[in-house]
């Protein structure tokens, strides 16, 4: 079975041909970050707008990739939430489009589903196992138990991580997208320079929160003065990166030990920082349990992911109709 996944929910617009659940025979990304980084963030109307110029061309440019016409695909699949409405209805409208065109039947995912999947295109990692979903929009807990069986396990209360990355990375001028940024910038700098609030929940182990770092690190700089933290731009990200890091390995490792687990699964865009990836492994190697990371490409939006998941459901006989609609809030 030959799946077309198609990925709109925010700013990156992609197309992947997926085999049989196994073999990626195109995958393309297109990114926005240069319409987006102006402003230090993800622009709504921006966004839906590239989709609009972005779509046909990287689907046609996955076909060819895999040496493929549109009768080959055996069935589509295609982002419908959670995300920028906007976004959402560009992939949507466009997967409606080719299906009512060709008769090949298609199905929505849920772009969190897709997330928690991602790690199976490059790793056969047995059920069950915690999965740590990190992202710009989103900071959340799971038990996946299989296909289909999530336990939502807690969630952040505020801020998703990669937004708290952003928001900071905006505070220091530094450019945007502010996790990458601010990864490359820590690896020169003294993770103990700073010390920045790091937020528990005694009652809620699962859950975090990110704000009150973000408010922590625009004090700290507004105190310390814009002469004096230029000179300590290394140390800063690197301090601020700890506490992120901190505030993200210890619940998982937490949550794995409570549920007799031992295997993690990092995913989502945050799932590619460099020291959210080691630390994890260092101290979940130290309590037995085995750490999986997708390759950075397949931690931030991705078709090949939405191909997976919809591999999956398509198989099991799932077919959507058009009435389908994008959902900006949808939960999983």
């Amino acid at each position: 079975m030959i799946v077309l996944g198609i990925e709109t929910s925010c700013d990156d617009t992609a197309a992947a041909l997926l085999q049989d659940g196994k073999t990626i025979l195109a995958n393309v990304v297109s990114s926005q970050d240069s319409v987006h980084g102006p402003y230090g963030g993800v622009v709504p109307e921006l966004a839906s707008r590239q989709h609009i110029q972005n779509i046909l061309p990287i689907v046609d440019g996955a076909l060819k990739n895999a040496g493929a016409k549109l009768a080959d695909i055996d069935g589509f699949a295609v982002t419908y939430g959670p995300g920028l409405v906007g976004s959402l209805l560009v992939g949507m409208s466009l997967v409606k489009g080719l299906s009512f065109r060709s008769g090949i039947p298609f199905v929505g995912v849920n772009h969190l589903e897709a997330h928690l999947l991602a790690i199976h295109l490059e790793h056969d990692v047995q059920y069950p196992y915690i999965a740590l979903l990190a992202s710009g929009g989103h900071t959340l807990l799971y038990l996946v138990k299989g296909v289909g069986e999530y336990v939502h396990l807690g969630g952040t209360r505020d801020d998703a991580a990669g937004e708290a990355f952003d928001k900071v990375a905006k505070m220091m001028g530094l450019g945007y997208p502010g996790g990458r940024i601010i990864d490359n910038l820590a690896k020169t700098g003294n993770p103990k320079a700073v010390r920045f609030p790091r937020a528990r929940f005694k009652n809620s182990p699962y859950e975090f929160s990110f704000s009150g770092i973000k408010t922590s690190a625009w004090h700290y700089l507004k105190d310390q003065g814009e002469a004096q933290w230029q000179a300590r731009q290394a140390d800063i990200a690197a301090s601020f990166q700890e506490a992120v890091v901190d505030m993200l390995v210890n619940p998982t490792l937490r949550a794995a030990l409570a549920h007799g687990v031992n295997r993690i699964v990092l995913s989502g865009g945050v799932a590619a920082n460099s020291r959210l990836r080691a630390k994890m492994a260092e101290k979940g190697g130290g309590e037995g349990i085995q750490v999986f990371c997708p390759a950075p490409k397949f931690c931030t939006d991705n078709g090949a992911m939405i191909a997976l998941t919809g591999y999956h459901w398509l198989k099991r006989g799932r077919h959507d109709g058009y009435e389908l609609s994008a959902d900006a809030d949808l939960t999983l």
